[in-house]
């Protein structure tokens, strides 16, 4: 289950992205319409191509369970090279998610801890 969600505002645009980080039920139940829903359109035609060439056998709900747990890192990831930084967080709940993801954080210059 995701532990927590990331507030990602991209510092040009100051548009504003939730993303959530941990194991993604979303994707298990549903496969591949949260990507599509939270703007991810290639994750979401990915997962819809495997989808689509496992549908009908045992194997399909094998896509939902192997995405699962890696889609959100994926969708976090993505944001980070469009260019998005973290908005606010405090230190101790940053260094769990840098942990958790094994990734650096860009944190936003407005941000709450401010780097």
């Amino acid at each position: 289950m995701a532990f927590t969600t990331l507030l990602l505002e991209h510092p040009v645009t100051g548009a504003q992205k939730q993303a959530p980080v941990g194991v993604s039920w979303t994707v298990l139940f549903f496969c591949f319409f949260p990507p599509l829903f939270r703007g991810d359109i290639k994750w979401g035609l990915i997962m819809l191509a495997f989808w689509l060439l496992s549908a009908g056998l045992f194997s399909s709900w094998l896509v939902h369970l192997v995405f699962m747990f890696f889609y959100n890192k994926l969708y976090i990831k993505e944001l980070l090279a469009e260019g998005y930084q973290v908005r606010s967080l405090d230190e101790a709940q940053r260094q769990r998610i840098v942990n958790h993801l094994d990734m650096r954080l860009p944190m936003h210059p407005d941000s709450a801890t401010g780097g």
